[in-house]
């Protein structure tokens, strides 16, 4: 009977042994060993042990007129995408989110001010960036990001109504809106005393940054 019950014991422990992948202790993602070294992915943690959970990341995706179960989830685990037009990657990545359906806001980053935020926000030097949730990837690699959407419990075929619009894309910092200059300063602005100097280039990128 003791055998019989080691056994079990040591048979029950292989199918559980549910580990945190090692992304970081936010991700609730598990990794489950079968007895016969098959490995599958999962989001759902063991019922006889405590686990981490994923927790979001403060952005609010348009969920409004989604099917429940997907409202459900992009509000648990919203997905944000920061791109670039001078990234190939990106194109190869938005292609993806928008052929699975993922609701998600994009951010855009073009400018020095903007690639000076995402390395403040993400510590990154590198896009595109997705975030789901608090778990960030760094980079496109379409097998790492739709296990990390599966986990989530995003569907693997796009279930979004017809009706669905996605935000457009807005830059990751919000350009500095002036107000227009009043008709006499214009007319000053005529004498060389008072000629602004002309504006500066753009600064190119920090050094290092990869698009």
């Amino acid at each position: 009977m003791s055998r019989y019950l080691q056994s079990s014991s040591l048979l029950a422990t292989a199918v559980v042994s549910l580990t945190l992948v090692t992304a970081g202790p936010a991700w609730a993602l598990y990794k489950v060993v079968a007895p016969d070294g098959r490995i599958t992915y999962t989001d759902r943690p063991p019922a006889d042990r405590p686990a981490a959970t994923l927790k979001t990341n403060g952005t609010v995706v348009q969920a409004t007129g989604l099917p429940f179960e997907l409202q459900r989830v992009a509000s648990q685990y919203p997905v944000t995408f920061y791109s670039s037009s001078k990234c190939a990657p990106c194109d190869s990545a938005r292609q993806m989110l928008q052929g699975r359906g993922i609701p998600h806001i994009e951010k855009t980053v073009e400018t020095s001010e903007d690639i000076l935020s995402l390395q403040k926000q993400e510590g990154v030097q590198q896009l595109p960036v997705l975030k789901v949730g608090s778990k960030q990837l760094v980079g496109f690699t379409q097998n790492d990001w739709t296990a990390y959407l599966d986990a989530a419990g995003y569907p693997a075929k796009s279930a979004l109504p017809a009706s669905y619009k996605q935000p457009p894309a807005t830059p990751l910092v919000v350009p500095e809106v002036r107000a227009p200059v009043p008709e006499p300063l214009r007319l000053q602005a005529d004498t060389p005393s008072n000629v602004s100097p002309a504006p500066s280039p753009t600064p190119p990128p920090p050094p290092g940054f990869k698009f």
